[in-house]
């Protein structure tokens, strides 16, 4: 059976480095890039955090695209921002699947020095610890946070594969 590992995690913690190097650890597997996807509309777009946007549709695109990908024998690498309440679609969407669930996090200090590590056009600075506090506020199960602070990316992958606590 097809797994899907859906990574999510405030800017800067790593979610793009962690999510294409975990889908390259299997023989058969495809990275969803959810901002890539949001990002395809092109009449009409509004951001994502403003009223009226096309979050709806946004969702409805990628069930059916990791749903393809799973029933195609694919593993599946699902990287956005997915809030408790998004988890609850998914989870009824894909509950004859095998699902990880993990939420990336670090402490302030680490992801001022990642984002710093950034592109200047690419920085969030100060705004990257106010989205980390807003996903600490989060009412995420914390059996699904890994604290990335002290680990490198291989370790961070090997606990996510290895680690059953992140199973929904």
């Amino acid at each position: 059976m097809s797994n899907l590992y859906i990574i999510t995690g405030p800017a800067g913690v790593g979610k793009s480095t962690v999510s294409k190097k975990l889908a390259m650890t299997s023989k058969k597997s495809v990275l969803i890039e959810g901002d890539d996807i949001y990002h395809q509309v092109v009449g009409g777009y509004v951001p994502a955090w403003k009223e009226k946007n096309h979050l709806q549709t946004f969702w409805k695109v990628c069930i059916n695209m990791i749903i393809t990908y799973l029933n195609d024998g694919f593993d599946v690498v699902f990287n956005y921002i997915v809030t408790p309440e998004n988890l609850e679609l998914i989870k009824t969407k894909f509950n004859d699947y095998n699902i990880k669930f993990v939420v990336l996090l670090v402490d302030e200090a680490t992801l001022l020095l990642r984002d710093k590590a950034r592109p200047e056009d690419c920085q969030m600075k100060e705004r990257c610890i106010t989205l980390l506090n807003n996903f600490k506020n989060r009412n995420y199960n914390p059996q699904n946070v890994l604290d990335t602070t002290n680990l490198s990316v291989e370790e961070i992958i090997n606990i996510i594969q290895n680690d059953n606590k992140f199973i929904l």
